[in-house]
């Protein structure tokens, strides 16, 4: 009897854990219609669709701070915008400076992304 019970729970765990969890929020406003989430520009978002500020989230702030602040030798960019142009920030993020290595962002990305920081001031 008790092996049947623990069966099925395990069987339930598997078979619960693998319906979700998952975040559809953006899936739900977008089939339901919702057009100010279709029409207005979610903070960090680009026109071409690509989230800067995701990708920065991913790619940046494990060397830069949590809050873009800087930290040891890598520099601030909370408000890189005021220092360098966008298309500095753009040849910095594709050929590397110092420490951080070209190439961690490329594409539209790297574009939405040096946007993005021009911005920061």
């Amino acid at each position: 009897m008790k092996k049947k019970l623990l069966a099925m729970l395990f069987g339930s765990a598997l078979i619960l854990g693998a319906c979700g969890g998952g975040d559809d929020t953006a899936d739900d406003a977008a089939d339901t219609g919702n057009d100010d989430a279709a029409t207005e520009e979610s903070a960090g978002e680009s026109a071409s669709g690509v989230d800067a500020e995701k990708v920065v989230q991913q790619k940046c702030i494990s060397c830069h701070g949590e809050n873009l602040e800087g930290q040891g030798n890598f520099p601030a960019l909370n408000d890189v915008g005021s220092r360098l142009s966008e298309d500095e920030i753009h040849d910095i993020i594709e050929n590397g400076k110092g420490a951080m290595p070209g190439g961690l962002v490329e594409g539209e990305e790297l574009d939405a992304v040096a946007q993005w920081l021009s911005e920061k001031k």
